[in-house]
């Protein structure tokens, strides 16, 4: 194989690892964003991020579950980084089942931070009928179980609209043009102004859709920050293998030309 090749060779896969390696799955029907956590270098916005908790704990956690995080998570570094006494704070707010004590009986306590996001239903039989019939599925990792990731969720959020005339929906069904076969048995979530946000951020539908979305993508990934910076750095000591690689290939094959 001549050097040429192998420079070649060598460039191709730092594209294809550069830009592809980040992707979401490319869908033409639903909103692009331009979020801050994707790319190479992406971060997470750390405002958002708590906004979008308060979004998710006044709004979705009445359905919603995050079995897979715990309130100590929130305080994390490269996710909402709340304080440890807020952090406290938050769990306590909670009634936390535990048991059984010395005499065999289960009993409430506040929540610690070490213990899991309370669940709102005590199984997932009472979530289907508390829901209609359908399952409000778990949070947790919902943004990487989707197509088009937080795209998809952001969209479905901003996808509630009035059904077109000759649209024909069943009882406890709504129209969002963004679902599959645009039918959706959860009722619009959101409404401008609907929660208060604490730093003074006006709550738009369009806000809190980003903001939730955003905490939604940390909970999927919480190491997505530490995953970017290890990539960066693998990038650029690939970079430089590469550059000793190609010259120490230019200076063999120009012994071999000098030879001929």
């Amino acid at each position: 194989m001549s050097k040429n090749k192998v420079f070649k060779l060598i460039t191709a896969s730092f594209l294809v690892i550069f830009f592809c390696g980040n992707a979401y799955p490319a869908s033409k029907e639903i909103l692009k964003v331009d979020w801050s956590f994707t790319g190479l270098t992406g971060k997470f916005d750390r405002a958002s991020l708590q906004r979008g908790y308060q979004v998710y704990k006044e709004v979705c956690s009445s359905c919603h579950s995050m079995k897979y995080l715990s309130y100590r998570n929130l305080g994390q570094k490269g996710g909402p980084e709340f304080s440890l006494e807020e952090v406290k704070a938050i769990a306590a707010s909670y009634e936390i089942e535990d048991g059984p004590n010395s005499e065999g009986e289960m009993f409430t306590r506040p929540g610690r931070p070490s213990d899991h996001f309370k669940n709102p239903y005590p199984n997932d039989k009472a979530s289907i009928a508390a829901n209609g019939g359908a399952y409000p599925p778990d949070m947790s990792v919902l943004v990487k179980a989707r197509p088009g990731g937080a795209n998809y969720i952001y969209s479905v959020l901003m996808g509630y609209e009035e059904k077109p005339v000759d649209f024909i929906l069943e009882e406890g069904v709504y129209y969002n043009k963004y679902m599959d076969g645009n039918k959706i048995k959860m009722m619009n979530p959101l409404s401008v102004d609907l929660i208060e946000y604490t730093d003074g951020t006006s709550a738009s539908v369009d806000q809190m859709s980003k903001d939730v979305t955003t905490f939604l993508t940390w909970a999927a990934e919480p190491h997505l920050e530490a995953r970017h910076k290890t990539g960066t750095k693998v990038m650029i000591y690939l970079i430089l293998l590469a550059t000793l690689v190609y010259l120490s290939m230019k200076k063999i094959w120009l012994r071999i030309d000098t030879e001929k």
